[in-house]
């Protein structure tokens, strides 16, 4: 299994933050199953202030680039991308890949 863990931070504005809260505890149906169909095995976002990290667990084979370049067209993937964006304060049009920072792991026990 391979673990990515991404950064990113959203506009210091509480209601939009809020916002951004409810919409992922309603994540579309579809979005759920293109994550899964690409080798995403778990997806976890926290919220600290106005900063979102993402852990994500994949299949060893995952390929960041070639898969998120997949799931970037499934069905609702960029419609969802440019929904949640609204909340992000991040271009509409801007994949999930350019908006989430990959982190850099430097410590491991």
């Amino acid at each position: 299994m391979k673990r990515y863990c991404q950064i990113l931070t959203l506009p210091d504005d509480e209601k939009a933050i809020e916002a951004y809260v409810e919409v992922h505890s309603r994540v579309w149906p579809e979005i759920k199953e293109g994550i899964r169909s690409v080798g995403i095995l778990d997806m976890q976002i926290y919220l600290h202030g106005h900063t979102s990290f993402m852990i994500m667990d994949t299949v060893d084979d995952f390929d960041w680039e070639k898969d998120n370049a997949k799931l970037a067209t499934l069905p609702r993937q960029a419609e969802w991308e440019a929904y949640v964006a609204q909340f992000q304060g991040c271009d509409p049009i801007a994949s999930s890949t350019e908006k989430w920072q990959l982190m850099e792991q430097i410590f491991k026990l």
